[in-house]
């Protein structure tokens, strides 16, 4: 399955220094609209309605896979001549309110030239290709760049960290990848509109084809992005209205035309790299200086019950796909945990202050699942973690549907779980350092450190406090808890033992009598 080099990603995204649709369930897709009271036509104002109609007629006909030829000469562009291909910031499409828009140039590997427009007083204009909208630097071209060119994509940029200042806040770039910012927050995981049988031979990566951009007098602060998705198994219509701030929030609305049955739709994929944590004998061994390298630590899960899982993302040696059956799922999201800049000591990359993003459905979404897949990596430039959604039953091709969520862009996300919360995992041989104790064959050590929610006040007697450790196949032979000052909290010892090669799911929790209090902590293990 192809990985999204982000190394390209990253500095693409960073080449300079609407009728609302209310939140509903997953359904069936509402009717058009039949028109304004009384016979009156509507306003011609263009919205929501009008690009559901447009992925409508396009999943009426069939799939056209051809691409529109890009010149050769930016298809020779190799990654730092395309990087110095910059959008002239005073060429702004939008020129009032506090957002202003930038383009991205096609080439490279961005082949596939969209279609942008802006929507001003409800009608909707496309903007035209210019080569007097950019800088090309000192990319230089013998014949002159066709004016039907089109875009790469776009990014909107507002005074997310300063009054007076203009800072990127959302891109959106390749296929259905889009990234947006939280106040103080740093590029990295990504969002995606759709996962299209991701994880199989036949993953599909669906494309926005065209965007529609509004920003609004009366709402400055918000901005409203529609977009029309294509692929060969489905066509979409989506609304993004995103409003920044110390969380930033983007909330998703999206009707659904499959072309074909028996498609597993992936809905509020996110993608992120993990490449090496705390423990690093997780992942493939590194001779890399810095201590941890990753966007998000782990997925955590809010479950229909109310309980709150954590599992510890890695990096393993082949790629691995992880279901977690969540009917009616609350909340789902790749998390960056770890705050500490000496845990990875990058000056330039700002691991520390990367967003988590945390996806909210609206609704019911009804049964389903959620599905991590784990690539394995060379290195950090990959983006090899996804994780999403999918219905238990696959929506068959006709039957349009529709889904609406929530997107938290978050640093401090410990607001999202009022318990006591998983903050360091580390696996290591079941015995005391310079203990003479045997090892069995098919045993490990799992140590997990809890902290926050309730945990300071029971640290004070620590004799309340119990775990709960359960292994899916094999035993858990013993455990250890102990109060840790350090974090306030507790750690725990979980000791378990299963035949070598085989595979086991070992999770433990803290309680005091009847009350829980932390999430579950989830951690996969293959015994050597």
């Amino acid at each position: 399955m192809p990985q999204i080099d982000r190394r390209f990603l990253l500095n693409a995204f960073a080449l300079s220094g609407a009728a609302a649709l209310a939140p509903r369930a997953l359904s069936p897709a509402a009717a058009e609209p039949s028109g304004a009271a009384g016979g009156r036509p509507p306003a011609p104002r263009f919205g929501f309605d009008d690009v559901v109609k447009r992925a409508r007629d396009l999943a009426a006909a069939p799939y056209d896979a051809a691409m529109p030829k890009l010149p050769e000469a930016l298809n020779r562009l190799d990654f730092d001549a395309y990087r110095d291909i910059r959008f002239k910031p005073e060429k702004s499409p939008i020129t009032s309110g506090p957002y202003r828009l930038q383009l991205f140039h096609p080439g490279f590997i961005y082949k596939r030239p969209v279609v942008v427009n802006t929507i001003r007083d409800g009608i909707a204009t496309p903007i035209p290709f210019s080569t007097s909208l950019f800088d090309y630097g000192r990319a230089k071209f013998e014949k002159n760049l066709p004016v039907n060119l089109g875009f790469a994509g776009f990014r909107l940029h507002y005074p997310l960290n300063s009054p007076h200042g203009q800072d990127e806040l959302v891109s959106f770039l390749g296929a259905t990848y889009f990234r947006f910012l939280g106040r103080g927050q740093s590029y990295g995981l990504s969002a995606r509109g759709l996962a299209v049988n991701t994880g199989g031979d036949d993953e599909e990566f669906p494309y926005f084809r065209e965007f529609w951009i509004e920003t609004s007098a009366k709402q400055p602060e918000k901005a409203t992005i529609f977009a029309l998705l294509d692929s060969a198994s489905v066509t979409g219509a989506y609304q993004f209205e995103l409003t920044p701030g110390d969380e930033s929030v983007m909330e998703v609305a999206a009707t659904i035309f499959p072309r074909r049955d028996n498609v597993k739709f992936g809905l509020a994929p996110l993608t992120s790299m993990f490449f090496l944590g705390e423990d690093r004998n997780s992942g493939k061994p590194s001779d890399d200086w810095r201590p941890e390298l990753h966007d998000s630590d782990g997925l955590l899960m809010h479950t229909a019950t109310g309980e709150w899982i954590w599992r510890p993302l890695r990096a393993p040696r082949v790629m691995a796909m992880s279901t977690f059956p969540q009917d009616h799922i609350k909340g789902f999201g790749l998390v960056q945990r770890d705050r500490n800049f000496d845990h990875y000591q990058d000056l330039e990359l700002l691991y520390e202050i990367r967003p988590t993003y945390f996806v909210e459905p609206h609704g019911d979404w009804g049964e389903g699942r959620i599905e991590l897949l784990e690539l394995a990596t060379k290195d950090e430039t990959a983006d090899n973690i996804v994780a999403y959604w999918t219905p238990t039953t696959p929506p068959p091709s006709g039957k349009p549907f529709s889904y609406s969520y929530r997107i938290r862009a978050l640093l401090e996300a410990a607001d999202l779980s009022p318990a006591g919360r998983v903050v360091n995992t580390w696996k290591t041989w079941p015995k005391a350092l310079g203990s003479n104790e045997t090892v069995d064959v098919g045993s490990r050590r799992f140590i997990v450190d809890f902290a926050g929610g309730d945990l300071a006040f029971y640290a004070q007697d620590p004799s309340t406090v119990q775990i709960n450790a359960s292994a899916s196949l094999g035993k858990v032979t013993r455990t250890i808890l102990m109060p840790n000052p350090h974090i306030k909290g507790f750690r725990a010892f979980v000791d378990v033992q299963v035949e070598p090669g085989q595979s086991t799911n070992i999770s433990a929790f803290l309680h005091a009598g009847p009350k829980k209090l932390t999430e579950t902590w989830l951690e996969p293990w293959i015994a050597e």
